[in-house]
């Protein structure tokens, strides 16, 4: 199957995960790029965070819209890890590939773990504490910046467990911070984006963007509660998979 081919198929499931889940999108494009792109660890983050940023930005718009997204919650879980994501990005080129990979899978494997146990969110107003917000943001900015991920996968879990937002309102709440945490990762890895075969991060993301549109409408049509499960079945999968791979 050649790299256009396998480029714009990966994409468009990325797309529908981010625009039906609001997040799970780089924990998804990092495997791809590195297992079917052919992209080095250190590489495969990159991109990944350029694919997410944009595919991210065309999602929340279209949460927003429908009123999903949380932006007082979204912006000081945003405002608390723009300065962990800066710094993980400048310590990510020091890590090793097996422990970066080995390090993303646990990540994501204890994340969907929490999500499974979570009892599903109850209908009706949310008070948000911000201190808690705050300090799970830096937590998911630190991460973002160290393994290259929008951040989306944890921030969801995050969202729905923590501080008690309904699904809807967490998967769209959940792109903002995602915008936000990969745009402060990418200004550290900015000389790195240059290096990038833009003749498959291209397709991809254009393919990118429109699943995420479709997702967006599955999200109508799908429950918050079997949204959760699916989202925490796919991570689980992804994470066992990647933690395999890295030891063996």
């Amino acid at each position: 199957m050649s790299t256009l081919i396998l480029a714009l198929a990966a994409g468009a499931v990325i797309g529908l995960a981010l625009g039906a889940l609001g997040g799970g999108g780089s924990v998804l494009a990092v495997p791809a790029l590195i297992y079917l792109l052919g992209f080095s660890p250190a590489g495969a983050t990159t991109a990944s965070l350029v694919i997410v940023t944009l595919t991210s930005v065309t999602a929340l718009v279209a949460h927003a819209r429908d009123g999903n997204v949380r932006r007082r919650t979204g912006l000081l879980f945003a405002a608390a890890g723009i300065g962990p994501a800066m710094l993980g990005g400048a310590l990510a080129g020091r890590i090793p590939a097996v422990v970066l990979t080995a390090s993303f899978a646990v990540v994501a494997g204890v994340a969907a773990l929490r999500m499974l146990r979570s009892r599903p969110a109850v209908e009706g107003a949310v008070t948000v504490r911000p201190g808690r917000a705050a300090v799970v943001g830096a937590g998911l900015g630190a991460v973002t910046g160290v393994l290259g991920v929008g951040g989306g996968f944890l921030a969801v879990p995050a969202l729905v467990s923590v501080l008690g937002l309904r699904m809807r309102n967490a998967v769209g709440t959940s792109l903002l911070v995602i915008t936000v945490n990969s745009l402060a990762a990418l200004t550290i890895r900015a000389g790195t984006v240059e290096e990038l075969d833009l003749a498959v991060v291209g397709p991809f993301v254009g393919a990118a963007i429109l699943g995420a549109w479709d997702g967006k409408r599955l999200s109508v049509k799908v429950s918050g509660h079997t949204l959760q499960r699916i989202f925490a079945l796919v991570l689980l999968a992804v994470a066992a998979f990647m933690l395999i791979d890295a030891v063996l």
